[in-house]
């Protein structure tokens, strides 16, 4: 008699790039108008399986956009994503857990202008028909980064991230005993 073992499986969704949004937010030094941004070009998994959950998330730093042609130029410079050298932004979590139903604790690393920096954030997440909805927001000290508090130095350190994902399953892979 033969014993038919069931074999963990990975789950994979990848990021709809058509249904998800990747901005930020940092204030000037006045605080009177704030300067928002998005990236339009990005890439991202969450993946489960045996090992636990695992989120990745690599933005095309050169896809800036504020909507100030100048000002996207100058945050593609060395002093802030210095994108010839360092073209992505990438977060690549080290640690994901359900801390109730529909909301996570997402610990990982976001790398960004040649410097690395640790994030931990809230994320909230729910099943969609099929598809999943993540949505997180967290902050970050762009002088971590190494990047320029600007000409006159009014950009504030903290530039708050926002991401609005939708992803959709496209795989799911039994594992290899």
């Amino acid at each position: 008699m033969t014993s038919t073992a069931t074999q963990p499986t990975t789950a994979r969704w990848h990021l709809d790039p058509d249904d998800t949004s990747v901005e930020f937010t940092v204030k000037t030094f006045w605080g009177l108008v704030p300067v928002h941004g998005r990236f339009d070009d990005f890439t991202g998994v969450y993946e489960t399986g045996p090992d636990g959950t695992a989120i990745e998330l690599t933005i095309d730093a050169d896809s800036v956009d504020t909507g100030i042609a100048t000002r996207d130029h100058h945050l593609r410079a060395d002093g802030f994503f210095h994108v010839e050298a360092h073209p992505h932004v990438h977060f690549v979590s080290s640690s994901v857990d359900e801390v109730e139903e529909g909301l996570l604790h997402v610990e990982g690393t976001l790398a960004a202008g040649g410097k690395t920096v640790p994030l931990v954030f809230p994320a909230e997440i729910r099943d969609s028909g099929g598809a999943l909805e993540i949505e997180a927001t967290t902050t970050v000290d762009r002088e971590e980064l190494g990047m320029s508090s600007g000409p006159l130095g009014m950009i504030r350190r903290e530039v708050m991230l926002h991401v609005a994902a939708r992803l959709a399953q496209r795989e799911s892979i039994s594992d290899a005993a």
